[in-house]
């Protein structure tokens, strides 16, 4: 199995998702979380999948989505870093002018 990591941006999210989505449904919340681990691994075996997105940030990140979210990762290192998830409907450039 390849590997990834996240970093502490990216367990913050994660944290903040599963809260959210819980207050709703807690089985939800579950399944997000296993979708966006499984997106997790794919990448880490295919870290080319994702799409740069200059429009988004000049960071040399890729994007893959995931339901609504969208997995902000690096593929040029080993392991793959996850550097956030975020809503798609967030203001991603600037939540990743500030990270």
């Amino acid at each position: 199995m390849a590997e990834y990591l996240l970093s502490p941006e990216a367990l913050d999210n994660l944290q903040s998702i599963l809260e959210f989505i819980a207050l709703d449904s807690p089985t939800g919340a579950e399944q997000m979380l296993d979708e966006l681990f499984a997106a997790f691994e794919k990448l880490a075996e295919w870290p080319r999948q994702g799409h740069t997105r200059p429009d988004l940030t000049d960071r040399k990140v890729r994007f893959w989505p995931v339901a609504s979210y969208l997995v902000v990762y690096r593929g040029d290192r080993t392991p793959l870093q996850i550097v956030a998830v975020l809503h798609g409907a967030r203001d991603v450039p600037t939540v990743m002018r500030n990270r």
